[in-house]
C-alpha cells in the first residue's frame, strides 16, 4: 500500500491500533465530549512522583546518545519520574501506524522501549511525549485536510523546518492520526501517562474541517478578525476550546480503555492569557506541568511562582509541576544553549517555594555543555533530603489575588499588566496569597482566604458578581481597581458596574485617559496618622495612575485618605503648574459592609507595573493590610527582595523566604547571588498548634524559637538564595 494511495477508512484500518473510525466532519457537536469522562482518576504515580526529568530526544538521538548515561544521572538526582519521546513528529520506535515518521538514524532499535526498560528498573514513573503540530510531505500527499490553512487558502508550511508542513488540531490529524499514535504508544510500553505537546494548534486555521464543523456548531463563517469584542470571534474561540477539549476526551477514552490508570497531560499554558480553559484541562488531568521553562527579555524572577498559584487554584490538590529547562529562553530559540547555574537555581527554587515539584527538560540526549549537571543535582537531592517538609502542603496565604481568563479573551483589556503589578507588590511587600480563578469563587475555594484582589477584572458575569456578595456577606474582603464588573462575562458592556453596591460607586459613563502630569492628593490633614500613610508620612501628593472612571458616590464615604489633581501641562516648562491643587474627587473609596472593601477607580496596579513607582507599592500594600485587618500570618523583617511564602502541613509549618534581590532580578540570567540577613521570621501559629522545634532547612542545622502568645518567632544569619524556616509542629 502506497503512502500516497492511503484512504483515511485504510489508515485507520491498516493501523495495528485502529482509530475511532468517525469521519471528524460528520461528528455531531459536543460528540468527542461524550467518549471519556472528564474527571481524571485518581493515580498514585501523579501523586507519589515529586522530582521529574525529560529527555527530548532529537532525531539523530539514536546514532549518538548514549541512554546508560542517562539511566545514571537520573539515579544521581532522584528523579522518580521520566518524560520520554514517544511520537507524533518523530517516532522512536519501530512504529506500524502509517505516516507516522520513523527516525532515520532509528534503523532496527526500539529506543524508546530501551528507555522505557532501563527507567523502569529505576522505578520512575514513565511518561511518553509525543508532538502532533507538524507533519511531512507523503502525509500532506494523501491527506491534505489533515494540514493547517491559513486564511488565504494555503496549506501552512512549518516556519522553522520548510520540508514540514504544520497539522490542524481540530481535525482528523488529531482525533484519527494521533489517537492511532497513541493506541499503540500506550499497548506497547503501558506508560503511566502520553504528555502532549504543542497539541492545541499554531494559530488559526481555515481548514475544510474548522470551516465545516464551525458553522455547523454556530451556523457563522470563520472570523477574520481577532478583535476580542467580535461577535463571530468570541463563538469561534469558545468553540476551539470546546474543540481542544473534546480530543482530551477521545484521547483519555481510549488509552485509559488499555491502562484505566493513565491520563493525557496536556502542556499547555497558565494565567489569564492561556487560550486553554484551564477549569477543564484541569478536570481531565491528575497532573498538570506549568512549561514555563526560563525568563526571557525583561521579566522577574517570581514568574515561575505565579504559574505555581494560577495552576494550583484550578488543580486543588493534585500535583503541580514546575517545567523549567536549563536554556537561554528567547527568541533566538537557542535550544541547545546552558544558561548560569545561579539562573537555573534561582528558577528552580522559586517554584520548589511555591509549591511545585521540579521537572527539569534536556532538549536533545547528546551533551554539548555539561555545566548544568551538577547544579541540577543538587537541587533535586536537596529536595529529597527535605521531602517531609515539602509534601502534602497546604497554604497558610489570606489573601487571593484573582485572574480571569474571560476577561482576556473577550474586553481586549491588558488583564495580565494590572496582575503583574499586584504580584510585584505583593512579593515587595512579603505577603504570603494564593491566586483564585474567577469562575471558581464559591466558599469551598475561598476557605481559608480573608481578602480577594479584583484586578481590572472586567468581564464578571452577575452570578460572579452574587459570589462576590456572598463573600463579602460572610467577612470577606475586597481590593478591586479601575473597571471591574463594567462588562459581563461575555465582555458586553454594562451600564454601570455589577458590583456598584458593593463599591458603593456608580460610573457616570466617563472615562480620562491616557492621563499626563496627574497626581494624587494625600489628606493628611483630615486623617493625621492614618495607617494609609504608612511609609508616605512625608508625601504631600504622589503620581496618579494613566487611565481612570468618572464615578460618583451613592453615599457619604467616612474616609477619603487620597484625591485627584487633575493633569495639567507639561511643557512649554513656563505652563508646568496645577491648575487645581485641590479638588474632593476621592481616587480611593472605602467602605465595611460585612467584610471591608477598597476600590480604585484608576489603573494603579498596571501603572505600577509599568513604572513600578514606590509609592503606588506602599499604596498597594496598605490596601491590603486595611482589608486584611488582622494579624498577618507570617511577618519577615529584613533586608531585601524575598518572595515569602507559607505553608503547614501534618508535621511542620514551613516558610520559604527565597532571595530574589539581584542586579539582575528584572532582566536575566542571574550570574551570582547576593546573600541578604538578618531577617526575623515571625509565625503566628493557628489554634491548637504547639511549637516542638525550629529548623533552616537550606543551613541545615536547628535553630532557636523565641515565643510570645501564638507568635513564634526564628532569626535567620543569611540567605544567600533560599532559606525554609522549618517549625515541627
Amino acid at each position: 500500500m502506497s503512502a500516497s494511495s492511503v484512504t483515511r477508512r485504510e489508515f485507520l484500518q491498516s493501523s495495528a491500533v485502529a482509530g475511532t473510525g468517525v469521519a471528524i466532519s460528520r461528528v455531531a457537536p459536543g460528540l468527542w465530549g461524550q467518549v471519556a469522562a472528564a474527571a481524571a482518576p485518581a493515580t498514585a504515580w501523579a501523586a507519589k512522583t515529586m522530582r521529574w526529568a525529560q529527555l527530548t530526544l532529537v532525531e539523530d538521538d539514536p546514532a549518538h546518545f548514549e541512554a546508560g548515561f542517562w539511566f545514571d544521572y537520573f539515579k544521581r538526582t532522584r528523579s522518580d519520574g521520566v518524560c520520554l519521546s514517544g511520537g507524533g513528529c518523530v517516532a522512536y520506535y519501530p512504529t506500524e501506524v502509517p505516516f507516522h515518521h520513523r527516525s532515520a538514524w532509528l534503523g532496527d532499535r526500539d529506543v524508546l522501549g530501551e528507555l522505557v526498560t532501563g527507567c523502569r528498573k529505576l522505578g520512575m514513573a514513565v511518561l511518553i511525549r509525543t508532538d502532533p503540530h507538524a507533519t511531512y510531505e507523503d502525509a500532506k500527499a494523501a491527506h491534505p485536510d489533515w494540514i493547517a490553512v491559513e486564511a488565504n487558502g494555503q496549506p501552512r508550511r512549518h516556519w522553522s523546518s520548510p520540508e514540514m508542513w504544520v497539522t490542524c488540531a481540530l481535525g482528523p490529524y488529531n482525533f484519527d492520526f494521533m489517537t492511532a499514535v497513541h493506541k499503540e504508544i500506550m499497548a506497547r510500553y503501558r506508560p503511566d501517562g502520553i504528555f502532549m505537546n504543542r497539541w492545541e494548534g499554531s494559530g488559526d486555521c481555515f481548514c475544510v474541517h474548522c470551516r465545516e464543523n464551525f458553522k455547523a456548531t454556530t451556523g457563522l463563517e470563520l472570523p477574520r478578525t481577532a478583535d476580542a469584542r467580535d461577535a463571530g470571534r468570541r463563538a469561534f474561540l469558545e468553540w476551539r476550546r470546546k474543540r481542544l477539549v473534546e480530543v482530551l476526551d477521545v484521547w483519555n477514552g481510549e488509552i485509559r480503555a488499555i491502562n484505566s490508570e493513565s491520563s493525557v497531560v496536556p502542556n499547555n499554558g497558565s494565567g489569564a492569557l492561556s487560550p486553554l480553559d484551564a477549569i477543564e484541562t484541569s478536570r481531565r488531568a491528575p497532573m498538570l506541568a506549568a512549561d514555563r521553562q526560563a525568563r526571557h527579555g525583561l521579566a522577574a524572577p517570581w514568574l515561575v511562582g505565579k504559574s505555581a498559584k494560577e495552576y494550583r487554584a484550578t488543580m486543588g490538590d493534585k500535583a503541580v509541576i514546575g517545567l523549567f529547562g536549563i536554556g537561554l529562553e528567547e527568541a533566538y530559540r537557542w535550544k541547545d544553549s546552558v544558561t548560569s547555574n545561579a539562573e537555573i537555581r534561582i528558577w528552580a527554587l522559586d517554584a520548589v517555594a511555591n509549591g511545585m515539584r521540579p521537572w527539569f527538560t534536556k532538549f536533545s540526549g547528546t551533551l554539548h555543555d555539561q555545566r548544568w549537571l551538577r547544579e541540577i543535582e543538587d537541587i533535586y537531592v536537596w529536595t529529597e533530603r527535605n521531602q517531609r517538609y515539602l509534601a502534602e502542603r497546604r497554604p497558610m496565604a489570606r489573601v487571593g489575588l484573582v485572574y480571569s481568563q474571560q476577561t482576556a479573551w473577550y474586553s481586549g483589556a491588558k488583564v495580565e499588566d494590572y496582575a503583574l503589578g499586584w504580584y510585584q507588590a505583593l512579593v515587595e511587600s512579603r505577603i504570603p496569597f494564593e491566586m483564585v480563578h474567577d469562575r471558581l469563587l464559591d466558599a469551598e475555594h475561598l476557605a481559608g482566604l480573608k481578602t480577594l484582589i479584583l484586578p481590572n477584572l472586567v468581564c464578571l458575569s452577575d452570578a460572579q458578581c452574587e459570589q462576590l456578595r456572598v463573600f463579602v456577606g460572610r467577612g470577606g474582603s475586597i481590593v478591586a481597581t479601575h473597571e471591574t464588573s463594567l462588562d459581563d462575562e461575555r465582555g458586553t458592556r454594562r451600564k454601570n458596574f455589577g458590583l456598584a453596591d458593593v463599591f458603593g460607586v456608580d460610573w457616570t459613563g466617563k472615562a480620562q485617559g491616557p492621563m499626563l502630569n496627574s497626581y494624587i492628593r494625600l489628606e493628611h490633614e483630615a486623617m493625621p496618622g492614618s495607617a494609609w500613610f504608612a511609609g508616605l508620612e512625608d508625601a504631600p501628593r504622589v503620581i496618579n495612575g494613566v487611565s481612570r472612571l468618572e464615578v460618583t458616590a451613592r453615599e457619604k464615604f467616612a474616609e477619603t485618605p487620597f484625591t485627584l489633581i487633575p493633569s495639567y501641562p507639561d511643557l512649554p516648562m513656563e505652563k508646568v503648574y496645577p491648575r487645581e491643587a485641590k479638588t474632593d474627587v476621592s481616587c480611593l473609596y472605602l467602605r465595611k459592609a460585612g467584610g471591608r472593601i477598597a476600590y480604585f477607580p484608576f489603573d494603579i496596579d498596571r501603572t505600577f507595573w509599568e513604572v513600578l513607582c514606590g509609592d503606588h507599592l506602599k499604596m498597594l500594600r496598605n490596601a491590603v493590610l486595611w482589608a486584611n485587618d488582622e494579624a498577618p500570618v507570617v511577618e519577615v523583617d529584613g533586608p531585601g527582595l524575598i518572595d515569602v511564602t507559607a505553608w503547614k502541613n501534618a508535621g511542620a509549618i514551613t516558610v520559604h523566604l527565597v532571595n530574589l534581590t539581584n542586579p539582575m532580578a528584572m532582566k536575566g540570567p542571574y550570574r551570582d547571588f547576593f546573600a541578604v540577613g538578618p531577617h526575623t521570621v515571625r509565625v503566628n501559629l493557628p489554634a491548637g498548634v504547639q511549637a516542638k522545634r525550629a529548623r533552616l532547612l537550606a543551613a541545615d542545622k536547628d535553630v532557636g524559637m523565641e515565643r510570645a502568645g501564638t507568635v513564634v518567632s526564628v532569626a535567620v544569619p543569611s540567605i544567600r538564595d533560599h532559606e525554609v524556616v522549618a517549625i515541627e509542629v
